[in-house]
């Protein structure tokens, strides 16, 4: 894998992708981002799940306009999830981390209604 600057990646690029992903569903998702479906972690958002790898490498390249493949960085716990786990601050709070112990996200929301944690990254089927 090659060294990525994940620097210009916030929270926004990452809901737009989770947005994106939403909307195209998995299968389209994959084949337009060129990624494939979560086998260790997942990322929950809103208790819905996505692959966190996926869903960074495309808010990478809504922040850069540069796309990365999935043999240009990695995922699981010391990859994609820690650097969902640092993100710059963005609109939306929440926690990261496997499901005995987590860690807060930078960035909270603007209402307290949603100040509660919204995102956590969890292993397959845990």
């Amino acid at each position: 894998p090659m060294t990525v600057a994940w620097g210009n990646v916030t929270r926004t690029e990452v809901v737009r992708a989770i947005e994106e992903y939403d909307r195209l569903g998995p299968e389209a998702f994959f084949a337009a981002h060129g990624f494939a479906p979560t086998t260790t972690y997942d990322l929950v958002w809103d208790d819905r799940r996505y692959p966190p790898k996926a869903i960074l490498g495309t808010a990478y390249e809504f922040a850069t306009g540069q796309r990365l493949t999935s043999g240009d960085f990695e995922g699981g716990r010391s990859g994609a999830v820690k650097v969902l786990d640092v993100l710059p601050r963005g609109r939306r709070g929440g926690t990261a981390g496997r499901r005995a112990s987590s860690a807060t996200l930078p960035g909270s929301s603007a209402t307290a209604a949603c100040a509660r944690p919204r995102a956590c990254c969890s292993r397959t089927g845990a």
